[in-house]
């Protein structure tokens, strides 16, 4: 079975390679509910030293190359281009991030600093010891941790309440050149005004984890035709949600998990194996062995195309594809504990193309899964 994937994933991937957009799947197996964007303009390559890169008209999506040359070197990373985009900020720049090491990063904040624009960040407490944040600190830029029990997991930045970025990758060196990961850039007012009021609930309002505020202003933002719905953990009961759509996958469920633990969903994604759906997936090796209650047991008794990944640093990514066109990524791992305890952010998106683009980042890492 295995294998018969793959070959389907390689004649995908030649597709894509010639400019020619993925068949679209019949109206029927498609959610009725949720329109998905018509093909778009072939996206333009991004060229990145160390990872992947595609432009749309209105985003950017990035993923991490372990395996690259230059990642030894911590060099050519996704990080590269959202330095670039702090250093163009001219008011104001929100980071909510668990963890930072990446001195790109650190120093684009303290440029945008010195040059007056307005930085702000939310951390995870236990790392804000950590000599990156320390100078930022020292620079007098404020930083609040959440001194929670649960995480500030998210990792998003906002830049001058017009675009954000988000993803699966921490701001560490191990994040941008050692793990798989990826990192979205979508230019919208009304998404920046989503990530603002997340942030400022932190930041400002000292509310995190369990202390919810279920106030998202734009849960829908439909950008150029692709509606993209945006949640945050624990405030928007995300997991209701994410079963409902993958309850109604109908052609096939791809996806490549750092932690998966969630009874509901696990369940969820056997069920719909067991009705005939396509399911295959990839999962982080330390977490398999060290997780209590992993899915993977659950769906290697049911002999279904899951695996653990290869790389020796981390299978990072929080990503499920579902029927080819709708893709749930963020910060938020498949856990009870993204669920309830964490502060985490999720998008879904309706589109075909950027689902094809995640599609060929699943394929890379099921082909070297073992």
């Amino acid at each position: 079975m295995k294998k018969t994937i793959t070959i389907l994933f390689i004649f995908a991937l030649i597709l894509t390679a010639c400019d020619v957009v993925p068949l679209t799947p019949p109206a029927s197996l498609l959610l009725t509910e949720v329109p998905v964007s018509e093909p778009s303009v072939p996206m333009e390559e991004i060229p990145l030293g160390a990872g992947y890169g595609v432009r749309g008209a209105w985003f950017e999506l990035y993923f991490t190359d372990p395996e690259s040359p230059l990642a030894s070197q911590k060099t050519g990373g996704p990080d590269g281009p959202l330095a670039e985009a702090i250093d163009s900020a001219r008011l104001s720049v929100d980071v909510a991030i668990y963890s930072l090491s990446l001195n790109s990063i650190r120093d684009a904040l303290l440029r945008a600093h010195d040059r007056g624009v307005q930085v702000r960040m939310v951390m995870e407490s236990d790392n804000l010891d950590r000599s990156d944040p320390q100078k930022l600190k020292d620079a007098g830029i404020p930083i609040l941790g959440d001194r929670r029990e649960g995480l500030m997991h998210d990792k998003f930045v906002v830049i001058d309440n017009s675009e954000v970025w988000l993803g699966s990758m921490n701001f560490t060196d191990s994040g941008g050149y050692t793990d798989n990961n990826n990192l979205m850039r979508i230019r919208s007012v009304k998404m920046a005004e989503n990530f603002t009021k997340e942030f400022e609930e932190m930041f400002t309002d000292d509310k995190f984890g369990p202390d919810v505020v279920v106030e998202t202003p734009n849960p829908r933002v439909t950008i150029d035709g692709t509606p993209i719905d945006v949640y945050f953990s624990p405030d928007d009961g995300v997991q209701a949600s994410f079963l409902d759509l993958v309850n109604n996958a109908r052609e096939s469920i791809y996806f490549m998990a750092f932690s998966f633990t969630a009874d509901p969903i696990g369940e969820a994604v056997r069920a719909r194996a067991a009705d005939g759906v396509t399911v295959a997936g990839v999962m982080e090796t330390d977490q398999v062995k060290s997780n209590i209650g992993t899915e993977f047991d659950h769906f290697s008794q049911d002999v279904l195309d899951v695996y653990q990944d290869a790389n020796p640093g981390q299978m990072h990514h929080k990503v499920m594809i579902i029927d080819q066109s709708i893709v749930i990524f963020g910060s938020y791992n498949f856990t009870d504990s993204a669920e309830t305890r964490n502060d985490e952010d999720l998008l879904v998106i309706y589109n075909q193309d950027i689902a094809a683009q995640f599609i060929a980042e699943f394929q890379r890492l099921y082909a070297q899964t073992k």
